[in-house]
């Protein structure tokens, strides 16, 4: 259910998601239709239209918008938990104004479609942790996770009065091998495995016994695609749906790892990420996902760890 001449804008292609998005997008669409929007240019996508862009100049957005007559929009540019900590005010201008302009171009009609990823970093410390449900208690205790309550509550009110086709997914930890992270408390999950291949050990921010949800990278982003191709009257949640794909902890995914890597050895030293990790949820229920446009995950733990391992050690 897609239009293969339609263009699309990724705005912060250059993160963690954005990169292998923008390459999965480009072999649907072809080179051309995807556009690369960062604040630098990107040298792994030097196949794309680029274009250098603050998503907080409005004006430049717009134009850009009107350049290439765009008509799907990823908006990945944000503040992420650990980092937004460090900068509140901040981390809540960009993650709240940034969604604002992509909305506000929907609803006048400019692009017909809007992609904006929500996290796990809305539930907070009251919140059930285990099997963590679609509809809940969300009380965010980090500036990212409140950003992204609010948004969500944007993204549905835009939708409900303006009829916005905007969709969403509350990411779980992302593990990937092409990029480095983004500066999130599930970053432990891909330092982990360039330390074992280049260290034979790691000293991990979490505790051991630390569970939380996860993904791998190739599994989100089919995730995200799969939704915004299916027809509008599926998509039933307009907040942000659950998504999930496996659960782990540091103990567990070191474990995995010294089946690979028999000399791997791990240490625990718990810092300010601890906190944040304590008050999400451990594992989520995603089962509104699997029914509404039939997700399904691919990756378990001992296939995410081989996967992880052999494409970093080329």
């Amino acid at each position: 259910m897609y239009n293969k001449n339609e263009r699309i804008l990724i705005i912060g292609a250059g993160g963690q998601i954005g990169i292998e998005l923008t390459e999965n997008l480009s072999k649907l669409y072809g080179n051309e239709n995807v556009i690369a929007a960062d604040l630098k240019p990107i040298p792994a996508l030097s196949q794309n239209p680029f274009e250098t862009l603050d998503v907080l100049n409005k004006e430049a957005l717009f134009s850009i918008i009107n350049k290439y007559q765009i008509k799907q929009v990823y908006l990945l540019a944000a503040l992420l938990s650990a980092t937004g900590e460090q900068n509140p005010s901040f981390a809540w201008k960009l993650n709240m104004e940034g969604l604002f302009h992509v909305l506000d171009l929907a609803k006048e009609k400019q692009i017909n479609k809007v992609y904006w990823p929500s996290s796990i970093a809305v539930f907070g410390p009251t919140t059930p942790r285990i099997n963590t449900p679609q509809h809940t208690v969300m009380e965010p205790s980090t500036v990212y996770g409140i950003s992204k309550q609010a948004g969500e509550g944007w993204c549905n009110w835009y939708h409900k009065k303006h009829g916005v086709d905007v969709r969403s997914l509350r990411y779980p930890g992302l593990i990937g091998w092409k990029s480095a992270p983004g500066g999130g408390t599930t970053d432990y999950a891909v330092h982990i495995f360039h330390e074992a291949l280049k260290n034979k050990k790691y000293e991990c921010f979490l505790s051991e016994n630390t569970a939380l949800p996860m993904m791998h990278m190739e599994d989100a982003i089919r995730a995200t695609i799969e939704l915004m191709h299916v027809p509008s009257e599926k998509v039933k949640i307009r907040t942000s749906y659950n998504l999930s794909g496996l659960s782990f902890t540091p103990k567990e995914m070191a474990l995995e790892i010294k089946k690979h890597i028999p000399e791997f050895s791990i240490t625990y030293r718990p810092d300010f990420r601890q906190a944040i990790a304590d008050s999400w949820p451990a594992s989520i229920n995603d089962a509104e996902a699997r029914e509404h446009w039939g997700w399904k995950e691919h990756y378990n733990l001992e296939r995410l760890c081989e996967n992880m391992l052999s494409n970093l050690k080329k």
